[in-house]
């Protein structure tokens, strides 16, 4: 949009968006913000109290492109969906990884996720407590891969058998043997990528959690 296009709560927190997006949480500032959009730092309190509610609302802009999860519908197919979304977006927008769970005042978008999630899990017969556990437990997995992801030094198999190669080559063997095994065996074999550990590890995680339904109580309970 134009830097002359009128000024809106929403073009305000798409601009701190593509922000963060270029240079990280640390290159959003109300001045920054009133450069991109080409206006005086004063403007923008028309629209937003403070940066707080920036953060507030940016974070809303982000669960908002998160796919949400249809309660009564196949609960492990829900959840591997929301995974996923949850994870591409976050590779789109890494600098919301540590800010997600942050904030006090949740947007409306955030509130729908929640409610949207929590709803899928009760419905498939997990208990209030049992929900809780799990929606932390999938969340502490998706999150966390997402920070390991995000600080890998390759983006892709064939960078990552780069690293890896040059890693290996001052590797002895007889100092290191299950380093240059995993290394050997795994990493540098041909078509290996990081990338295809997410759905190892997310199903071995629904295993998981579809266990917990038969022992648990009922949805209404």
């Amino acid at each position: 949009m134009p830097k002359g296009a009128p000024l809106s709560r929403d073009r305000v927190l798409r601009a701190a968006v593509a922000i963060a997006d270029a240079g990280g949480i640390a290159a959003l500032t109300m001045r920054s913000l009133a450069d991109a959009l080409g206006v005086k730092p004063m403007s923008l309190y028309h629209h937003v109290a403070n940066k707080d509610e920036i953060l507030d609302g940016i974070v809303d802009v982000v669960f908002s492109r998160i796919d949400l999860p249809t309660p009564g519908g196949d609960w492990r197919h829900e959840m591997v969906k929301r995974a996923n979304s949850a994870r591409e977006v976050l590779r789109r927008h890494p600098w919301a990884i540590g800010l997600l769970e942050s904030r006090t005042a949740p947007g409306p978008a955030t509130l729908r996720h929640h409610d949207a999630t929590i709803g899928t899990l009760r419905r498939a017969g997990f208990s209030v407590a049992m929900t809780a556990h799990a929606y932390a437990l999938l969340d502490s997995y998706v999150y966390g891969f997402a920070v390991q992801e995000a600080a890998l030094p390759f983006n892709s198999p064939d960078s990552a058998a780069e690293v890896t190669g040059s890693i290996l080559a001052h590797l002895s063997p007889a100092d290191y043997p299950h380093l240059v095994e995993m290394a050997t065996e795994h990493v540098l074999r041909p078509g290996n990528d990081f990338a295809d550990e997410f759905g190892f590890g997310l199903d071995v995680i629904l295993d998981a959690l579809a266990g917990w339904i038969a022992d648990d109580v009922s949805p209404g309970s």
